[in-house]
């Protein structure tokens, strides 16, 4: 029954993509990028052997599996690499990558797509990231005796694997060698339905990425000419309602700056900021040089692929997507020893509730809580910099995750096999 409603879903996930395709754009990605998908792959890959096969959801999944994917091409490098991406959302901005041989979307599920993309790939090992379960491709990979792996995965108690009618679910956890996940709770809970040698705690590999993008990140001129001396908060991913309250706190505060690098960055939403933030500077003017650093306090990132390394140049930072987007990347800002503010819908997010429970992160409901967290920031020397050394000590207490997930590829030989 359950394979049953499964179909159903395919069938009413592809029906409705390509009737949205026409008005929306993302939808027609969508639809554009997975034409003639096979005779691309077939032609991409013709002839290579030994190929690892990474799939993620979107972007923050991709920057999740970053670490193992660029480890594997370190340790093995007679190995060719393919990333899949589900969303139009992580496919169009890494569809450049370097770091792979091939990116490409993952055809629809279905059990003629999964055999024929089996047949065309013939992976050695496949790496799912966090989640997204397809029940085809699962299933051909364990029949075909492939080493599959989950990474950073994570499971709570009211998911569908856990559940009276998640059998489907249960079936797909199944097919899987080994899963990584990141805490104590998802382990208790899959002691209930697999055999203990299938899952281990690996923790999040976000911290290894987050760290090596400080670590190796050099200086930005024009930031750190836009910043000077004055404290600076910060903002990326930011949605309207995050925006609106960062516009309430920079009015009622004086001798701040305001960097935001918003998660829309189509010409509309950024003149919607231009008109919640008059005067203010885009990047690419700065960049292009028609506008110079100190003619206003507030300069919108108006380009993709900066936000992680500015951070540092902040006093404080602020996290969007808390209030009903989703929140993003806490830990792109904590790594570099800086305050981490966020909205109220964090519960999900298990590194903002450790970054709040280290004494790093603060979850603000409106621009009062958003002012008097700020203030005090700024306001109290010891209490910032004791909140500054507890975001760097998380960050650097939880790295490590990559490591664990090399070791067992390597104990295991499944690659030398």
């Amino acid at each position: 029954m359950g394979v049953i409603f499964y179909n159903i879903f395919l069938l009413l996930l592809r029906a409705g993509v390509r009737v949205a395709a026409p008005f929306n754009k993302k939808a027609r990605q969508w639809v554009e990028g997975r034409r003639q998908i096979f005779s691309r792959l077939q032609a991409a890959v013709a002839g290579k052997k030994k190929i690892i096969w990474m799939h993620c959801a979107s972007l923050g999944e991709f920057e999740q599996g970053r670490p193992v994917l660029e480890k594997l091409k370190q340790d093995y490098p007679d190995h060719h690499l393919l990333v899949t991406f589900f969303s139009p959302s992580g496919y169009e901005i890494m569809k450049n990558y370097t770091g792979a041989d091939w990116i490409f979307y993952m055809p629809v599920d279905g059990p003629h797509s999964a055999r024929r993309f089996l047949d065309i790939v013939n992976p050695s090992l496949v790496v799912f990231v966090k989640y997204e379960y397809w029940y085809y491709y699962l299933k051909a990979t364990k029949a075909r005796q492939i080493p599959l792996l989950m990474v950073s995965a994570i499971f709570r108690p009211n998911s569908p694997f856990f559940k009276w009618y998640g059998g489907l679910y249960r079936k797909m956890l199944s097919c899987f060698t080994h899963l990584f996940v990141q805490n104590q709770e998802s382990v208790d809970l899959l002691s209930r339905i697999l055999p203990a040698d299938r899952y281990s705690i690996a923790g999040d590999t976000r911290f290894d990425r987050v760290i090596d993008i400080a670590e190796k990140g050099g200086p930005i001129p024009l930031i750190e000419q836009f910043t000077g001396i004055t404290p600076t908060i910060i903002a990326g991913s930011t949605w309207p309602p995050d925006e609106s309250i960062l516009q309430k706190t920079l009015n009622a505060l004086n001798d701040l700056k305001l960097i935001i690098a918003p998660h829309e960055i189509h010409g509309d939403h950024i003149t919607q900021l231009q008109q919640l933030f008059p005067g203010c500077l885009l990047y690419s003017q700065l960049s292009a040089g028609s506008r110079a650093a100190g003619e206003s306090n507030v300069l919108i990132i108006d380009n993709i692929g900066l936000l992680s390394r500015i951070y540092r140049y902040a006093h404080t930072t602020y996290i969007g997507g808390a209030f009903g987007a989703g929140l993003h990347n806490t830990l792109e800002a904590a790594v570099y020893g800086k305050p981490v503010l966020f909205g109220p819908e964090y519960s999900k997010y298990m590194e903002a509730v450790g970054l709040i429970e280290a004494g790093a992160g603060f979850s603000i409901s409106n621009e009062a809580e958003c002012i008097a967290t700020v203030k005090q920031l700024t306001g109290d020397k010891a209490l910032y910099d004791s909140t500054c050394q507890a975001a760097l000590s998380f960050c650097y207490r939880h790295k490590g995750a990559t490591g664990k997930i090399m070791g067992f590829i390597q104990e295991k030989r499944l690659l030398t096999n």
